[in-house]
């Protein structure tokens, strides 16, 4: 059997490009979604949110990013471009707004670098099933899916839930006491 190459980098780049597209769309497109400043941190909303908070929400994400892979890849498409938009709205709020950039890169960075790709490999995920199936009704594979299809499926799904849950972690206990305090010091203003 020969190994197809080509194989994780189309479900990467397609994974990839919707969230891209996602994040354009939010800053070029969606208005409507643009009614709140990263200035604009409530102490209920702060005060509200914690660990499991972010845990659940990320981890429901990231499930209908996987389980989307047996609606063959519409629900992951969905959500990536949803994701992406709220990425392409905050970049746009930042930009409109008095917002300091470092504000948006401490509220974003820490647990960004974990979320996003996380976001990217559970899509990568989501699409994989899809992708052996169109395989398979082109003919270029004997099963519909194989034992290794399976495993690769699975370890994309395990590597995007673990940097998932180390992005809520983080987004739990650094961003946002990074919040806090910078409400903290806009109320002392």
């Amino acid at each position: 059997m020969k190994l197809d190459r080509r194989k994780p980098t189309l479900i990467f780049l397609s994974s990839t490009i919707c969230y891209i597209v996602g994040l354009f769309l939010g800053y070029f497109y969606t208005p409507c979604l643009r009614n709140t400043h990263f200035s604009d941190f409530s102490d209920m909303f702060i005060k509200d949110i914690n660990f499991i908070k972010i845990l659940l929400n990320n981890i429901r994400l990231i499930l209908l990013l996987i389980l989307g892979s047996w609606l063959m890849g519409s629900v992951t498409a969905t959500n990536l471009v949803i994701n992406g938009q709220f990425l392409g709205v905050a970049i746009k709020e930042l930009m409109e707004s008095r917002s300091s950039i470092s504000i948006f890169l401490l509220l974003v960075i820490p647990h960004g670098i974990f979320e996003i790709p996380g976001i990217i490999i559970a899509g990568a995920a989501g699409f994989k099933i899809p992708y052996e199936i169109v395989r398979y009704l082109a003919g270029r594979k004997e099963q519909i899916l194989t034992k290794e299809d399976i495993k690769e499926y699975l370890i994309l799904a395990l590597i995007s839930i673990i940097l998932i849950v180390i992005a809520a972690w983080i987004e739990a206990n650094i961003t946002l006491k990074i919040a806090k305090a910078m409400l903290n010091s806009t109320k002392g203003i």
